[in-house]
């Protein structure tokens, strides 16, 4: 296959960036979106150019680091992370466009790299346990219904990506937050500080510049994990009890 790609090159945050156009030729549909990426910076490397920097870690779809906007849609044409992404998914001679997340909150660091320690303050501001529990319980001293169990892992699947925050039109983080809020507060271990969490969530998200939520529906799109528009909704209704609760104290 051969294919022009126009990236987006931005040397540090206060730097000016401008899409760059590259033609790389002999891409095997068989590879990854990230290898085809590595093609790209070998032939830069060997013309002494600066690579392009872009995020990875895992390659196997459960890190979230390799956070690109391909095409104008995050992480691709296909509902998967971009690592997992294979360039089967497009046609030889294609053009395509590959960008860095979009939002105030994931400033750019270097060209396609975006830093997303937002999302780190958001799970440090209440999503962690902190009553002292002892040790490690039996695995099943505390039962757990079955819907309740199903809920928790349906949202610990979020890996953190920052797709639902990309994809957003108000760059809003709630999907994001919603699955953290809504995988402990279910589970009888977060019961303890479910009111306090929720509260500090939300309050750090607003914190770190994410637009507001308008249900436009994109995040949930987006998510290559599946996490429901819904969950929004139900961390909506932790978050109003939590607040009538407090004004009552």
């Amino acid at each position: 296959m051969k294919l022009t790609l126009r990236v987006w090159r931005q040397q540090n945050a206060d730097a000016d960036g401008t899409m760059s156009t590259y033609e790389v030729d002999g891409i095997s549909p068989d590879m990854s979106f990230l290898e085809m990426l590595d093609t790209l910076n070998e032939e830069l490397i060997l013309k002494g150019e600066d690579p392009v920097a872009f995020d990875h870690d895992c390659r196997e779809g459960i890190c979230g680091a390799c956070s690109l906007v391909i095409n104008g849609d995050a992480h691709g044409p296909e509902r998967t992370t971009t690592c997992q992404l294979h360039m089967r998914s497009f046609q030889d001679g294609d053009t395509i466009d590959i960008e860095p997340w979009r939002a105030s909150a994931f400033p750019v660091i270097k060209d396609l790299v975006v830093d997303r320690s937002a999302f780190d303050r958001i799970i440090q501001a209440g999503g962690y346990i902190t009553a002292p529990t002892g040790s490690a319980p039996e695995a099943h001293a505390t039962p757990v219904p079955k819907p309740d169990a199903d809920f928790a892992f349906e949202h610990a699947e979020c890996i953190g990506c920052g797709a639902c925050v990309a994809a957003c039109p108000n760059g809003s983080a709630m999907l994001f937050t919603s699955a953290k809020v809504n995988h402990l507060n279910v589970l009888p271990q977060g019961a303890p500080e479910r009111e306090s969490r929720v509260l500090d969530m939300v309050a750090q998200m607003d914190e770190e510049g994410f637009g507001g939520c308008t249900l436009t529906g994109e995040c949930a799109t987006a998510c290559p994990k599946g996490i429901p528009l819904m969950s929004i909704t139900g961390m909506n209704k932790e978050w109003l009890r939590a607040t009538r609760r407090a004004a009552k104290r």
